[in-house]
């Protein structure tokens, strides 16, 4: 009923886009005219299930058992809780009803990214927690249009400035329309966006989306956040993007990952009333850090992403945690002992949310499900500690989250299959390519 009266309040609305996620987190459906937005309400929509497992050009993968092996078949695809939302970057009145695959019997299709997240959360529910999630989102606004990218042309000032400007008032105010329009989109599509920062990359920003209590949500927010700036940018006449490393000399753009636990009270299970956290957090922590070697395909997914992950690039390089250190692979952040949380600190901006949240929510159980305890914690600069390194090669990534027990207990076998089967196909590709190619690729992209 709830989607049915938001169409019923936008007569304007002539068209809508059924779109699900796919393994690289691009949108993939249908333009569908609005007098027929019922049948898909009501029936769902079908197509094949291999499109949730194409590469990233859009490409069937070749050795797939999801293409002729059988026969190409189809998935049904029905309407998420989310409903109807618009889509404002687009200049005809438009809604977006995001959708998620399940097999023709009605079982979830273990390919769809958002049924792995939405696995890990029953997981939490049948031992009586909730997690609960907060997302940090970097970005790149670039020009494009010339032969090297760069900084866009403030609109308000008519320059560029070729520089880094950290927390700089100056460089939000330089493009002070365009986030005045995303923050109005937000609003509109129920996107909880707070704070927004200047970062210290040419061009780069972040916004902050608001901890929530519904993790699926908080990857649909975080999903829906990425197509929402980079539509919005292109209608403002510069790209946005999400990729992890667009110029050498400058920061990549990080997705930091804050959670913590609550239990059917509401209480924070990892507040222990002061600094230290309790056990369950040691607990999350240390399953976080045994996975973080084998995920690191889940967080670094694509060839750019690993030249992001270099020492003393602001993107952790080796496998450790803290407290208050940005250096550390985990951080427990300091403050009212109520809000106590970890942060996770090595995913790229070009992952796909709902595996990343899938990815360290189910290695945080494993953790508790085993009552793990972590090392202790570091002090001073990570880079200079002697460390277990998170792989700094794709086809390592690869290998390792192929082949890891831990993993085996976080994704099914289908997902891993798929990404495995995916993410060979691009490596093979990549190599072929120069960089500038494979920047084109990665810009709109991730």
């Amino acid at each position: 009923m709830k989607m049915y009266n938001w169409l019923r309040k936008h007569p304007e609305v002539r068209t809508i886009r059924v779109a699900a996620a796919d393994l690289n987190g691009q949108a993939r459906g249908k333009r569908v005219p609005t007098r027929f937005a019922d049948k898909v309400v009501e029936d769902g929509t079908r197509f094949p299930m291999s499109v949730l497992n194409l590469d990233i050009w859009g490409e069937d993968i070749e050795d797939s058992p999801l293409v002729f092996d059988s026969g190409d078949a189809d998935g049904v695809l029905r309407p998420t809780e989310r409903g109807f939302m618009p889509m404002p970057w687009l200049s005809a009145p438009t809604a977006l009803l995001p959708l998620w695959m399940y097999r023709e019997d009605g079982r979830p299709y273990e390919g769809d990214p958002r049924h792995a997240l939405r696995a890990i959360v029953e997981r939490y529910k049948a031992i009586g927690l909730t997690p609960v999630v907060a997302m940090e989102m970097e970005f790149f606004l670039i020009d494009d249009s010339g032969r090297d990218l760069s900084v866009p042309i403030s609109p308000r000032s008519g320059k560029r400035r070729k520089a880094a400007e950290t927390l700089s008032i100056r460089a939000l105010d330089a493009f002070d329309s365009f986030f005045t329009d995303l923050y109005d989109a937000c609003e509109e599509m129920d996107i909880p966006a707070d704070t927004a920062i200047s970062e210290a990359g040419l061009g780069q920003f972040e916004i902050n989306l608001m901890h929530c209590d519904d993790a699926l949500r908080a990857a649909d927010d975080a999903w829906l956040f990425k197509m929402l700036v980079k539509g919005l940018a292109r209608s403002h006449g510069f790209a946005a993007s999400f990729m992890a490393k667009p110029y050498d000399d400058y920061a990549g753009s990080g997705l930091h990952t804050h959670f913590s636990l609550i239990d059917k009270d509401g209480n924070n299970v990892f507040d222990d009333g002061g600094p230290k956290g309790t056990d369950m957090l040691h607990h999350a922590i240390a399953g976080c850090m045994r996975a973080m070697h084998d995920s690191t395909l889940i967080f670094a997914p694509h060839w750019n992403s690993y030249d992001r992950m270099v020492p003393g690039a602001h993107a952790p390089t080796g496998i450790s945690w803290a407290y208050e250190n940005r250096t550390s692979a985990i951080r427990v952040p300091s403050g009212s002992p109520k809000a106590r949380r970890l942060e996770h600190r090595v995913a790229g901006g070009d992952v796909n949310p709902y595996l990343l949240l899938t990815a360290i929510l189910g290695a945080a159980l494993t953790g508790i499900e085993d009552k793990l305890s972590p090392p202790e914690p570091i002090s001073g600069n990570a880079y200079a500690l002697d460390l277990p390194h998170i792989p700094d090669k794709w086809g390592t990534a690869i290998d390792a989250f192929e082949n890891s027990d831990v993993i085996k207990r976080i994704f099914t076998p289908e997902m891993i299959r798929n990404l495995v089967l995916t993410k060979r196909q691009e490596l093979r590709y990549m190599d072929d390519l120069t960089p500038e190619e494979r920047v084109d690729i990665y810009l709109d992209t991730v």
